[in-house]
Formats: structure tokens, C-alpha cells, sequence
């Protein structure tokens, strides 16, 4: 497997495909540039889904993440290309990315994309005393 930057996003199979779960993953040093100045903008992005037949491998997730380094994008834009590219990677049954960048110019911005399989229906939430 390479260790320069790619696109390319490789996924295995679930090794538990009749059951629900939750994969969360944490990546807290993304970077792109603004598009309108050039500089780095800094974010925390957290990927969470529930697989169906393909898990996302992490080090081609790594240098996927990567590939954004030096390319220009509104923080919207980027949030949603990256679920975007996760879906077709490995069609889950739900995913959620959650983008929080760094402060710019005093605010703070977090961009919260989600995918549901129209065919999947989420479990219920099991309340513990």
C-alpha cells in the first residue's frame, strides 16, 4: 500500500454483517485550504456508521484524508464530499461526518452530514436503568 496521498479508499468485508453496530472513528488533524485565501484550515472530523457488507480500511482512510491537504475547499463542500466518497466506498447502511474546524476570523464552524439507507431500519435505543 502506498504512503503518499490518494483518493483511492479500499474497504474489507464485515465481519459481522447481521448485526448492527456503530464504527467511530476520530480524525483530528484534517487539512484543506481555504479557497478563498490559501491558508490551512484545521479540523477534527468523526466518522460514524453502521456497516452492511464493507468496513472502511483505516490507512487507506488515513491517506484518503490526506489528499485533501493542499486543495481548496469551503468547509460545506469538503464535509460532503468526503461522505459522498465513503458512501460509494462501501455503501453503508447509515454514516454521519461531523467536520469541526478551527476558529477563522473568530467563529467556529461544524458541518454535520448524514446518510440513511432508504431500505435500513435503525435499531431501537435500549434505555438501562
Amino acid at each position: 500500500m502506498s504512503t503518499q496521498p490518494t483518493k483511492t479508499l479500499e474497504t474489507f468485508d464485515n465481519p459481522t454483517p447481521g448485526r448492527d453496530y456503530t464504527i467511530r472513528m476520530e480524525i483530528p488533524e484534517f487539512t484543506c485550504l481555504c479557497p478563498k485565501t490559501g491558508q490551512p484550515d484545521f479540523a477534527t472530523i468523526t466518522i460514524e456508521y453502521v456497516a452492511d457488507a464493507l468496513c472502511l480500511e483505516l490507512k487507506a482512510l488515513k491517506l484518503y484524508m490526506w489528499s485533501f491537504r493542499n486543495e481548496g475547499a469551503f468547509h460545506e463542500a469538503v464535509t460532503n464530499q468526503i461522505l459522498d466518497d465513503l458512501i460509494k466506498a462501501c455503501r453503508p447502511n447509515f454514516m454521519r461526518i461531523e467536520a469541526e474546524f478551527n476558529v477563522r476570523g473568530g467563529i467556529y464552524t461544524t458541518i454535520v452530514a448524514e446518510h440513511r439507507n432508504k431500505d435500513w431500519e435503525a435499531p431501537e435505543v435500549v434505555a438501562l436503568p
